[in-house]
């Protein structure tokens, strides 16, 4: 079983509720469609129902939950929340009621602060900082992480590296040049996310262009001080660095630079020291090596929200559809 249908797998053993903002994109229509019929998740539509079955007449929504911003039951209950929650940043009553009826990403992250739904998927239409933007003044971030971040879920084929060819890579799509405490931040979520998902013990690589000292440069001391940090913070965890990439996935390398290193050569989290390496690195290996990439994924935030790309098809929102689900578990 390959690395999206166990997730899926696990998607439908404990079922969740994901909330699809853009129900006006065919697209999202068209993986509602799907998600439903191989019963991954539970989804709701935001938008009218009878408008939006009668723009996909070829598709099977019966088993969709339909929120219309204009009548829903629950409205004033959304608004008078969302109202208290953003009043001390100067948001009315009048503001929150504008807000549900006219931006259907604000309605979607209040179906998840209050319950209603379980995470979101958006982003075929708007804009990553669209999408972030409602989710961190609703929902925040979680307990104990000061950062929001991403990762990508890189599936290598006929790959023994990493776990049988799966991998995390973070953060390459999110935080431009992070410093010493952000960089370890991304890599406490990543390895948090790694166990969620794969389900196995995460082991964590801090990459840089030296392993362990073979090169000096100021890029490398704030590798260095992030490995430290992680290390005080997650004593438990497997995490090793500053490495060189081959060092940190290659198991003979790794050895030959790191023999007193358990991470050297074995990890499956790749930490990467800015968004440049990180989105440069899931991109060749994504088409060089054929691999599936799937993300960016966010991580940090309270409850599940995730982005998509706005290229994306109507498969890869359904990808995302269930690991957001699987995130929620």
């Amino acid at each position: 079983m390959n690395f999206l249908e166990s997730v899926k797998q696990r998607a439908r053993s404990n079922k969740k509720t994901i909330v699809l903002p853009e129900a006006f994109d065919r697209r999202t229509l068209d993986a509602a469609h799907t998600v439903l019929k191989e019963d991954i998740a539970n989804i709701i539509l935001i938008g009218d129902e009878r408008e939006l079955k009668a723009s996909a007449t070829d598709l099977d929504l019966s088993k969709a939950t339909f929120v219309n911003p204009n009548d829903y039951e629950k409205r004033d209950e959304l608004c008078t929340e969302l109202y208290e929650i953003r009043k001390e940043k100067g948001m009315t009553l009048d503001e929150a009621k504008r807000l549900l009826k006219e931006e259907p990403l604000y309605l979607g992250d209040m179906l998840v602060k209050m319950g209603i739904a379980d995470g979101m998927v958006a982003g075929a239409h708007y804009a990553t900082a669209d999408v972030l933007r409602p989710s961190l003044q609703i929902l925040k971030t979680s307990p104990g992480i000061s950062l929001v971040s991403s990762f990508f879920v890189m599936v290598v084929p006929n790959c023994d590296m990493g776990e049988n060819g799966v991998f995390i890579f973070s953060d390459c799509g999110l935080v431009q040049n992070p410093n010493s405490e952000e960089l370890a931040a991304i890599a406490l979520s990543s390895a948090q996310s790694f166990k969620s998902l794969v389900g196995v013990e995460p082991i964590v690589a801090m990459l840089s262009h030296s392993t362990l000292g073979s090169a000096k440069h100021a890029d490398v001391d704030k590798v260095i001080q992030a490995t430290k940090i992680v290390k005080e913070k997650a004593p438990e965890l497997k995490v090793g660095g500053e490495f060189q990439a081959d060092a940190a996935i290659v198991p003979s390398v790794g050895k030959s630079k790191a023999p007193n290193d358990a991470a050297a050569g074995n990890a499956n989290v790749l930490i990467f020291p800015d968004l440049d390496a990180g989105n440069i690195a899931y991109k060749l290996v994504q088409r060089l090596a054929k691999a599936e990439a799937y993300g960016p994924i966010t991580q940090g935030i309270s409850k599940p929200v995730n982005d998509l790309s706005r290229g994306c098809s109507a498969d890869d929102i359904v990808g995302v559809v269930a690991i957001t689900a699987v995130q929620c578990s």
